[in-house]
């Protein structure tokens, strides 16, 4: 009971919460080195084959975004610094596991990936609210009024960018027909969803910084995302000739990613 206790007054996530942030980091880990490293060869290494090489290592380099935040977590930063980001993991692999029932005709049933990737995204999606709500529940979130918050044009950009992304990602869920055709790169049913995923977790972060408006608060899941849209942009230079640049959303995309990092370096700039 003490132990707890002195858990709350530090603003530190619960024993349990960092317990599965370090059973989490190591499975994204390879995942990253797989898809990232050896895009040609997900279908012998990963959950299933994933087509072209850019959607993999796009896919990669979300897994090592996560890799860093799961690490913060696991490292007992302070809940505040990263609770911003369960909720938007949790709309992640919500997304991923609706696309695994979907089309689980395209997976590798038996392979230790796929047995991997279907545990997690069957749980996590449950799983993670219950976590968050018991360590606010545990280290309430404490407004200091003393904290710099973000001004209000840097929130209403980040919201309407959290907005947008998350539109974005309803429209590939929902109805990935409609998207595939103008999308800059071939996509399937299935990596237009796994692509919903990747556009919700970044359309909720927005959102949840902008109601937020703590550079504490958004420090670590920012950081994540800065790694990840570094490799997607590495990504694409890569895999340039799988990409139809005459297209306006190949620039739209790009833009949008560049647009991103601004904003963080406008909060980072901001915030601190």
């Amino acid at each position: 009971m003490t132990k707890f206790f002195q858990e709350v007054s530090q603003d530190r996530p619960l024993t349990a919460t960092r317990i599965l942030a370090a059973i989490i980091v190591p499975i994204l880990a390879v995942a990253f080195g797989m898809l990232y490293f050896f895009p040609n060869h997900s279908g012998e290494l990963f959950a299933w084959p994933v087509k072209p090489p850019i959607s993999a290592m796009m896919l990669g380099a979300t897994y090592v975004g996560g890799v860093y935040f799961f690490s913060m977590v696991a490292l007992a930063r302070p809940w505040h610094s990263v609770r911003l980001g369960f909720l938007p993991v949790t709309a992640f692999a919500g997304i991923l596991g609706i696309a695994t029932a979907l089309h689980w005709d395209k997976f590798t049933p038996g392979h230790i990936s796929f047995t991997l990737w279907a545990f997690l995204y069957f749980t996590l999606p449950f799983v993670l609210p219950v976590v968050w709500y018991l360590n606010n529940r545990a280290a309430p979130p404490i407004a200091n009024p003393a904290e710099r918050r973000f001004p209000r044009p840097l929130i209403y950009a980040l919201g309407a960018l959290g907005a947008v992304l998350t539109v974005a990602s309803l429209l590939l869920l929902l109805v990935p027909q409609v998207m595939i055709p103008a999308w800059p790169w071939a996509l399937t049913p299935l990596t237009a969803r796994v692509l919903a995923a990747m556009f919700a977790l970044s359309g909720t972060v927005g959102l949840g910084v902008a109601v937020d408006g703590r550079w504490s608060s958004a420090q670590h899941i920012f950081t994540a995302q800065v790694i990840s849209i570094v490799l997607i942009l590495l990504a694409m230079a890569l895999n340039r000739a799988e990409i139809a640049w005459t297209s306006l959303g190949s620039w739209a995309f790009v833009l949008g990613l560049l647009g991103e990092l601004a904003l963080i370096g406008w909060a980072y700039i901001k915030g601190r």
